[in-house]
């Protein structure tokens, strides 16, 4: 299963390596046409991207650690690399945000004016149709390989898209003379920046602190209940360990049942767990049932 778990998140590496690429090529071609056309809300979106290539970078580099089989220092293995590289980026994606943010609002105070050259919007497009390619690309590796920081990549790209698509229509809607639009939507992207920050650094924060959903732990208990030979369930107790899900529950079966059947209990249930819910690993204490006279 942990060979299995690694393959996945190797797969998992090459969305990473094509979100880098397609960053790079984008953030270039944004940060350089927006100069030279006087758009800051291209130069807002093209520092946007780059907050992408470091957030790539870090999501690889995450990847590749969580891949490190266990050692004497981490018996749980590397899993939570993932969650660590996702708390960084929250952090360089708000810094930039911050940056992008207070230059935009400063040129607004400062009526610091200027109607972009409508070539800015072309940029714009090109961007949203590669970063939607990368998007469907990234989203069909995730589904197949089960990686939740590939699928965050993902929705990252598509977000990407969407805004790329926003700055195109207000660069082109500034041209005509209304250039206050242009620094007005550089603020939008800006805000758009630390929102995606605010709501990575949650969720990973949620993750290390090991929170963990109680719809699922519902859903767990219901399937554990059901399995033949298990007469109580004390508790369950869940954990992420990056996209890895860990259980601790604790059962209570027939005082009279052998050893090998109380084991043959465990393996069903972890067994179900890991076939309907992808559960990744699941420790189990065995209790005797009192039945009540």
């Amino acid at each position: 299963m942990h060979k299995d778990r690694q393959q996945d998140l190797k797969k998992a590496e090459t969305g990473a390596i094509l979100s880098i690429v397609a960053y790079i090529f984008v953030t270039v071609l944004k940060l350089v046409v927006g100069n030279l056309a006087n758009s800051k809300a291209l130069i807002a979106d093209g520092l946007n991207n780059f907050t992408d290539i470091i957030a790539s970078l870090v999501v690889l580099i995450g990847l590749r650690i969580a891949r490190k089989p266990a050692d004497k220092d981490h018996t749980y293995g590397h899993w939570k690399a993932e969650n660590v590289a996702s708390l960084i980026t929250s952090f360089i994606m708000l810094l930039i945000g911050l940056e992008v943010l207070y230059s935009s609002i400063q040129a607004m105070l400062n009526h610091d004016i200027q109607s972009p050259d409508s070539s800015a919007a072309i940029v714009g497009v090109i961007s949203a149709v590669i970063m939607y390619g990368v998007y469907f690309y990234n989203k069909k590796l995730s589904e197949k390989v089960r990686s939740s920081a590939l699928l965050a990549a993902a929705k990252d790209n598509r977000s990407d898209a969407w805004t790329s698509i926003g700055t195109s229509v207000a660069i082109f809607t500034a041209s005509f003379n209304l250039g206050w639009l242009d620094n007005l939507t550089a603020v939008v992207v800006g805000g758009l920046i630390l929102k995606t920050a605010i709501d990575i650094f949650r969720e990973s924060a949620f993750s290390l602190s090991d929170g963990f959903e109680e719809e699922l732990l519902a859903a767990y208990s219901a399937a554990v209940k059901k399995i033949a030979g298990v007469d109580e369930l004390v508790s369950i107790r869940g954990r992420y360990y990056g996209a890895n899900i860990f259980l601790d529950i604790v059962i209570k079966v027939n005082r009279h049942l052998t050893v090998e059947k109380s084991h043959a209990i465990a393996d069903e249930i972890e067994t179900i767990l890991y076939e309907e819910f992808h559960v990744f690993d699941v420790d189990i204490h065995i209790e005797p049932f009192e039945q009540l006279s």
